[in-house]
């Protein structure tokens, strides 16, 4: 004959369980799932937070990370609002546009719950064309075919700002094209498409594929171009011999990437994320040769959303204040 408690008895059982909870500090882990939002699989952005996932999992006790592949910094940040993730990868201009809720860049509110980490390493943006398709330059892709990644994601609104500095719309291209960096390339290589913009950390890897299939042309943009573009866009250099064929320096323009949290993760959980990143870099160098450019000594430069707590309080502790 089974035996069951009386339900006051049950009730006491676990009031006191709770009272002893508290008695002896048990922390609560309501944060052990930590969801990393990253982008397209043939990106910088995934390969780096699979590492990341790797380091939460072996420093973080009790953690859970998963890496969710998205269509990067616009979905993300957007993501990261409505409470589906905990840590994510952004271009400089998507984040500033989302905490001032610029409609036009796929924000339709202000996205107030976002904050900082940490700023990590530059995106240059990469124009990519095939030799055939005779484009030298950014005026030559006029009535060609081009690929701007996919729709209002960081790479697009990149497209627009530096195409427009240079005098361009997308009526003045032959065709357009929104496509994630490894779809782009796979057309470019059975010549459905002329060139290819991808805002990524040197020696992405959907170039490095197209490079080792097709001749390429690594397009300059102008340091004037550059300028006229504004903040925060900076000058860069594609160096000589990032991908097959490039034989020379190439010219380009540059956005600072950022991690990101929410504002209602703790500052216990986001301390440890912060500390786990910057105490394993090297695991994130292995994953992709763009991550040895993050340096804690930069880690606020620009951030254009308010730090959150716990990232602020690593940060200190390593010497490093806005």
């Amino acid at each position: 004959m089974a035996f069951s408690f009386p339900t006051h008895v049950i009730r006491a059982a676990l009031f006191a369980g709770l009272i002893g909870a508290f008695a002896t500090g048990t922390p609560a882990r309501a944060q052990d799932f930590i969801g990393i939002l990253t982008g397209g699989t043939s990106g910088v952005y995934y390969p780096m937070g699979v590492a990341i996932s790797k380091i939460f999992s072996e420093k973080i006790k009790g953690s859970r990370p998963s890496v969710q592949a998205t269509k990067a910094s616009v979905e993300n940040l957007v993501l990261l609002q409505q409470g589906k993730g905990e840590i994510a990868f952004t271009l400089g201009d998507s984040l500033a546009f989302a905490w001032e809720g610029n409609e036009e860049a796929g924000f339709k509110t202000k996205q107030t719950k976002l904050r900082g980490l940490a700023a990590i390493y530059p995106n240059f943006v990469q124009i990519v064309a095939s030799q055939d398709s005779g484009i030298k330059t950014l005026a030559d892709l006029k009535g060609k075919r081009l690929s701007v990644g996919a729709p209002k994601s960081g790479t697009e609104l990149n497209a627009r700002a530096i195409l427009a500095a240079a005098g361009i719309t997308y009526k003045d291209l032959g065709k357009i094209e929104y496509l994630p960096f490894g779809e782009s390339v796979d057309l470019m290589k059975n010549r459905q498409l002329d060139a290819t913009l991808q805002s990524a950390g040197l020696g992405v890897a959907a170039i490095r594929d197209l490079a080792s299939s097709v001749p390429i042309n690594v397009v300059e943009i102008p340091a004037a171009i550059v300028e006229k573009t504004g903040a925060p866009y900076i000058k860069g250099v594609i160096p000589k011999g990032t991908y097959t064929g490039q034989d020379s320096d190439v010219q380009t323009a540059a956005v600072v990437n950022y991690l990101v949290t929410r504002s209602d993760l703790s500052e216990n959980v986001v301390y440890e994320m912060t500390k786990s990143i910057f105490e394993n870099l090297d695991e994130l160098r292995a994953a992709h040769s763009a991550a040895k450019d993050i340096d804690i000594k930069r880690a606020l430069e620009g951030m254009p959303v308010p730090v959150h707590p716990g990232a602020e309080k690593y940060l200190k502790e390593r010497g490093v204040t806005k």
